[in-house]
């Protein structure tokens, strides 16, 4: 079990996070030397933390909607949006609270930033959420609020979003986006090596952009398109606008790689800021 930070300090400001999530339930599975050094990086998480967040916001690429819509049950449910797994896949638990006073301090800052929104007192926490935090939080304790990507999937529309949310993490609230870098299911599995260099190039090219000064860094992914096999890593965009959410929340604190990987060939990069 991942250790988890002390107690919180006062005025403590978290980072910004941008886990991967792996493939549907892949940590729970017998898959072995597959999944294991992200599972190693998500169980590590919590210590990296400058103290225990007293909340958590998320965005997961598993939740569109057509305004950034934010989860407020008290106590979400899990939504078990993956098929075909194995029985015991569905029968995991993540009792999480959740926290309808963060929901509403989330879109109070939307409403600040003149960006429409809603809250959603029913829907539950979908797997790109509960997945890596049964590894990076298994404790369940910190309360999690889910945060929609919209439905258009504009680049620059997710980074206005998460830069608008960047006062809750001087209020001790870790802000989070999971995804993939790479999502391209029809290649993954694939043993094609042209698949996998398209892969590297594009982890290359998003490492560069995300370690770059802020103000070029986002240019760069708000014009990610542009970038060496774009479309070929990310037919749809998003597994990868979870980072771009994380990287508007970011606001001027420099990005880095903290996780990098090879699996079934294709390259998968984690970020921090800050």
């Amino acid at each position: 079990m991942a250790q988890q930070p002390a107690t919180a300090a006062p005025h403590s400001i978290q980072p910004v996070m941008f886990l991967p999530h792996g493939g549907g339930p892949c940590f729970f599975m017998d898959w072995p030397d597959t999944w294991d050094h992200m599972a190693a990086h998500l169980r590590g998480i919590a210590a990296t933390l400058p103290c225990r967040p007293d909340g958590i916001v998320v965005v997961s690429g598993h939740w569109e909607t057509g305004v950034p819509t934010v989860t407020s049950s008290p106590h979400p449910s899990l939504i078990y949006d993956y098929h075909g797994f194995p029985a015991h896949t569905y029968e995991l638990r993540y009792p999480v609270p959740g926290s309808p006073t963060l929901a509403a301090q989330v879109c109070h800052l939307l409403d600040k930033a003149g960006i429409p929104n809603a809250q959603d007192p029913t829907r539950g926490l979908d797997h790109g959420v509960f997945i890596p935090f049964l590894l990076a939080f298994p404790q369940a304790d910190i309360p999690v609020v889910e945060l929609s990507l919209q439905r258009d999937l504009l680049a620059g529309m997710e980074l206005r979003i998460g830069a608008s949310l960047q006062p809750l993490r001087a209020q001790n609230v870790l802000i989070v986006g999971t995804g993939m870098t790479y999502h391209n299911l029809h290649h993954f599995m694939s043993s094609n090596p042209q698949f996998n260099t398209v892969s590297h190039d594009f982890d290359t090219w998003l490492t560069h952009a995300v370690e770059a000064q802020p103000d070029i860094r986002n240019e760069a992914l708000t014009h990610w398109t542009q970038a060496p096999g774009a479309h070929i890593c990310h037919p749809r965009p998003e597994h990868l606008l979870p980072l771009v959410f994380a990287a508007g929340a970011a606001g001027q604190d420099r990005g880095v790689r903290d996780y990098s990987d090879t699996i079934m060939g294709k390259a998968l990069s984690g970020f921090r800021f800050g």
